[in-house]
């Protein structure tokens, strides 16, 4: 909370959920933040960012980018139109190429769009501020945001010090790319199956954070591309969700209540977490609550009242 007791405005961000099929199975791609990353450090999470000011030029990504403004609001859903939906867009695009190597983009004839020069720019360029920009425009590269499909919105408890308005897409991997950290922000990658991720995660060798681990859970009922594919064509973005953070005595831990768990909309004074130790999930469980405890995210079921 702020000085004045209000709560942090969430920043607006965007992520996206890298997929790929290996042997009739899905795949995601999760990135290890670094150590010393002032937001959940050293968690495994999608490649995503911030909205830069520059993300928000719509007379110049309008002419770099393969849908036009209406076809952007109906592709991928804004209450504001299709500026706004561009927005998120570009930012999904460009922090993707920035932390993990993949570029959703196809070069505009007659450039070129040499992907392995961009790639080498990507090393020497970024995190120059508009570094991304004046690539696409002088290299001629068109964002391909028709390769985006909505999937979530999530939004930082009011608790939190830094709060985030993140849309979450799905985007499959092009052919012929490869993910590659950035080793900055990110310091490692991994191509991994949802359930695997949910198990490594509940033996706390894979840290992930709450949206991360909402998100995988979601995926266990898309095992292939075909499924997936099911869901996406008719996936808007839903109300948004905004876990509620309930202390705890024990510096440093807390209970994230997702919308839905029985006790989201009680008082404070009201809600009976129980010894949340004893009520640690097996992986691939359905969760309503998660617990951090250092630096840790596990589902808890509910304690029986």
């Amino acid at each position: 909370m702020s000085a004045d007791n209000r709560p942090p405005v969430p920043v607006p961000a965007a992520t996206v959920i890298l997929v790929r099929e290996k042997a009739g199975q899905l795949q995601v791609y999760l990135l290890r933040r670094s150590q010393t990353s002032g937001f959940m450090p050293g968690s495994y999470v999608f490649p995503g960012g911030l909205v830069d000011d520059r993300d928000r030029d719509d007379a110049l990504w309008l002419t770099h980018a393969d849908l036009a403004a209406d076809a952007l609001g109906e592709r991928l859903g804004s209450a504001a139109g299709g500026f706004e939906a561009l927005c998120y867009g570009v930012a999904a695009v460009r922090e993707t190429f920035e932390e993990a190597g993949v570029l959703l983009a196809r070069p505009r004839p007659p450039a070129q769009g040499d992907f392995g020069r961009a790639c080498e720019r990507r090393i020497e360029e970024s995190p120059a501020h508009g570094w991304f920009t004046r690539l696409v425009v002088s290299d001629g590269w068109v964002l391909t945001l028709s390769a985006l499909s909505r999937w979530a919105r999530w939004i930082t408890p009011e608790r939190m010090p830094r709060r985030f308005d993140t849309r979450f897409f799905v985007a499959v991997l092009p052919p012929g790319q490869a993910c590659l950290p950035d080793m900055r922000e990110t310091t490692a990658g991994i191509w991994i199956s949802p359930r695997a991720a949910l198990v490594e995660n509940v033996n706390g060798k894979m840290p992930l954070s709450p949206p991360t681990l909402a998100t995988l859970h979601e995926f266990l009922s898309t095992p292939n591309f075909q499924r997936l594919q099911t869901v996406l064509s008719g996936r808007n973005w839903g109300e948004p969700i905004m876990p509620r953070l309930v202390p705890l005595e024990k510096s440093g831990q807390f209970v994230l209540l997702l919308p839905g768990d029985p006790m989201y909309g009680l008082n404070e004074n009201e809600i009976r977490l129980g010894d949340v130790e004893r009520l640690v999930l097996p992986a691939a469980e359905p969760f309503s609550r998660v617990w951090h405890c250092n630096g840790l995210f596990r589902p808890i079921r509910c304690a029986r009242s």
